[in-house]
């Protein structure tokens, strides 16, 4: 095929894509930015409504941002196949690199990038560094199931990552912000945050979404089959999960609009290196999944899980350790800011780059398709929304 014949099926593999993609889906980030805007909106033209959104919380996040989160999380959790976990734990290709890119390079990318960009502002820079070491266990499902990712990986990967948070993350902010500061002659605050803390956020915004994702397809499938579920249960809640995010959108940014607005150039400085994270660890798991023999869908979650981050509990953390009013607390807002607009166009990115992947066909499958049926049959719109 020429040059130009490749470039011309190219073109037309991308617009298969965005035509296959349910209307929901396909203008998300309209929805997105719409939300963001009207967060900050809020949080501007409505005097103390930042104060009342955070007078209750849950582990240090507003009761609002919580309860989206566990509305977003659970439809996501419910169209999981548990039945095919283990053929994803067996996979050493997917979990080691995993592991390898979440618990040794994510945080090590973000501290060097923090103190290139931002040596002269030790509160952000302490945040950013706080952001790294938060490794995604949520809004990651949801970019996984929008770019027709693994599910059942991502269930596994978002699970392993949960386990080692509770363990790891403590350990890990004593490292990168008092241990290897001083071995290279750097200046850093110290992070004093319990394991009981971490386990506590895991336990609430990813177990209980769990529990009741794995529950309705128990007692789903158990009363009326497996093709009444997937075929008329999940198609009503699946929407729910876009819902639930851009709910949670609102309520973050109107919990911080005053600070966003009032600090534009702070922001932009704090932007920067997250940009560059996000992409550096998107795109190299990305080539590092097609160079170790993934198929697209669990290379695509390897990428994902490596690029986001657990926004919530880094904003959790940096309240309860540094204030409300904190430039670390800002720092943490800032974070999903960028990464919700990035990850949605990474989301198409990441469909229009399927043509690289052996066997991968022009248009989305489910993401659930880890046998050659499911391979080989295309979705229906509901199946590839969220």
């Amino acid at each position: 095929m020429s040059a130009k014949a490749s470039s011309k099926a190219a073109v037309d593999g991308g617009g298969a894509v965005a035509g296959k993609l349910a209307f929901l889906d396909r203008w998300l980030a309209v929805w997105i930015l719409a939300a963001m805007a009207a967060g900050l909106g809020l949080g501007r033209a409505v005097p103390g409504l930042g104060d009342a959104l955070a007078k209750v919380t849950v582990t240090g996040v507003s009761l609002p941002i919580a309860l989206g989160l566990l509305v977003m999380m659970y439809p996501v959790l419910a169209k999981v196949r548990y039945d095919r976990l283990e053929s994803v734990t067996r996979d050493r290709r997917l979990l080691l690199p995993s592991l390898l890119l979440n618990w040794v390079l994510g945080p090590a990318v973000m501290f060097a990038l923090a103190w290139l960009f931002l040596p002269d502002l030790p509160e952000y820079r302490t945040g950013l560094i706080i952001v790294g070491l938060a490794r995604c266990i949520a809004m990651v499902i949801i970019w996984n199931d929008l770019a027709c990712g693994n599910r059942e990986a991502a269930a596994v990967l978002v699970a392993l990552n949960s386990v080692f948070q509770v363990f790891a993350f403590a350990a890990l902010g004593w490292f990168y912000l008092s241990v290897l500061p001083g071995w290279l002659g750097l200046e850093q605050a110290a992070l004093e945050v319990s394991v009981w803390e971490i386990a506590r956020s895991v336990l609430i915004f990813l177990g209980i979404p769990l529990a009741a994702g794995f529950a309705t397809r128990r007692l789903g499938e158990k009363a009326r089959g497996r093709d009444w579920y997937e075929a008329k249960l999940i198609p009503r809640i699946g929407p729910f999960a876009l819902y639930g995010l851009l709910f949670t959108i609102v309520v973050l940014f109107a919990l911080q609009g005053e600070a966003i607005t009032s600090k534009p150039l702070d922001v932009v400085r704090i932007a920067l290196p997250l940009l560059v994270y996000f992409a550096l660890m998107w795109a190299g798991s990305m080539a590092l999944g097609r160079a170790v023999g993934l198929d697209y869908p669990k290379a695509t979650t390897l990428a994902f899980t490596a690029a986001g981050n657990n926004f919530e509990l880094a904003i959790a953390v940096a309240i309860a350790t540094f204030g409300a009013t904190s430039g670390q607390a800002l720092a943490g807002v800032v974070g999903p800011l960028i990464e919700v607009p990035v990850l949605i166009g990474l989301v198409y990115v990441a469909l229009a780059s399927r043509r690289f992947f052996p066997g991968a066909g022009d248009g989305p499958r489910s993401s659930s398709s880890v046998d050659a049926d499911a391979a080989s049959t295309p979705p229906d719109k509901d199946s590839v929304r969220v």
